[in-house]
């Protein structure tokens, strides 16, 4: 349950952080999602909302457009290697490159990794 509920988190960071950033919501209303939409306590969306609006602006959806990257890489990586494919492998893999730009990383899983796999 708490994997699904720190998803939930993850993606509502996603939508309200540039939300808030662009004056398209409140913070009373990004609160009000947080503690009944999300379910966190009172102390928790006081953290989150500063988070978006003065702590760290613009890192959730960052951090969002990122995981969507790596998904889309490990799944483009399955369909072009199939069962040869190993998770912990590709895993290590791509913590070995360390801090990369998504193309940079695509193009070492493309030219590197695959290749290397079969």
């Amino acid at each position: 349950m708490i994997a699904l509920q720190h998803r939930l988190l993850r993606a509502s960071r996603a939508f309200l952080d540039p939300m808030l950033n662009l004056g398209l919501i409140t913070c009373e209303e990004a609160a009000r999602v947080l503690r009944e939409d999300v379910c966190l306590s009172d102390a928790m969306v006081t953290q989150e909302v500063d988070r978006y609006t003065f702590g760290m602006p613009g890192q959730a959806t960052s951090y969002f457009y990122g995981y969507q990257r790596l998904m889309t890489l490990r799944t483009s990586t399955k369909v072009a290697l199939g069962a040869k494919l190993a998770r912990l492998v590709f895993n290590d893999f791509i913590i070995g490159q360390g801090l990369l730009p998504p193309k940079l990383l695509t193009a070492a899983v493309r030219h590197e990794f695959i290749p290397s796999q079969d």
